[in-house]
């Protein structure tokens, strides 16, 4: 009994972090608008973030209209350059089955890009990888929705391991990459 007591509690310590983090989303916009820069590094920025998202297909992200951290991994990924079309809807399990997405592989979210589907909080950096190397495969996949990952950031910081799978045209997964993590 006392192992489902302590595990109980932490869920509701997980919930109520998750419920601050979606909470003060919008917050996080008014700060980044009040960072001032230097000009001339400003202009090089704007440059290459240009360049960047004119050789960069567009990703379009499926999600419910009132996930916080749809919208902070959406923060995310075009913070990395990436345009990203966001279409709200109520029910995304249509969406996943038509793009591949396997029974126990889902997340929160769906997104595509250039042939690729995207499932869950995978980091701008294996969605650029994924986009580079072209492997044959659906896309990438990111279960359920790990503390630390994007979008899922915790104010202290802690990130859990998790693994990003390459999706395969068969519906296998393969490792993409493991984040270790902190702990």
């Amino acid at each position: 009994m006392r192992r489902y007591d302590a595990m109980n509690a932490t869920a509701w310590r997980v919930a109520g972090l998750a419920a601050l983090l979606m909470s003060t989303a919008c917050a996080r916009d008014a700060d980044r608008a009040s960072v001032t820069t230097n000009a001339p590094k400003a202009a090089a920025a704007a440059t290459a973030t240009a360049a960047a998202t004119a050789t960069t297909p567009v990703m379009v992200v499926h999600k419910t209209p009132t996930c916080g951290c749809c919208e902070l991994w959406v923060d995310h990924m075009r913070s990395a350059d990436f345009t990203v079309e966001v279409r709200d809807t109520d029910d995304l399990t249509p969406i996943k089955a038509a793009l591949g997405v396997p029974p126990g592989k889902g997340s929160c979210h769906t997104a595509e890009i250039d042939g690729y589907v995207i499932e869950g909080h995978v980091p701008a950096e294996d969605v650029r990888r994924l986009l580079a190397e072209r492997p044959q495969a659906r896309g990438l996949v990111l279960p359920g929705m790990p503390l630390g990952s994007p979008g899922m950031e915790l104010p202290d910081g802690h990130v859990q391991p998790y693994t990003v799978e390459l999706l395969a045209e068969d519906g296998s997964t393969s490792t993409f990459r493991r984040v270790e993590g902190d702990r």
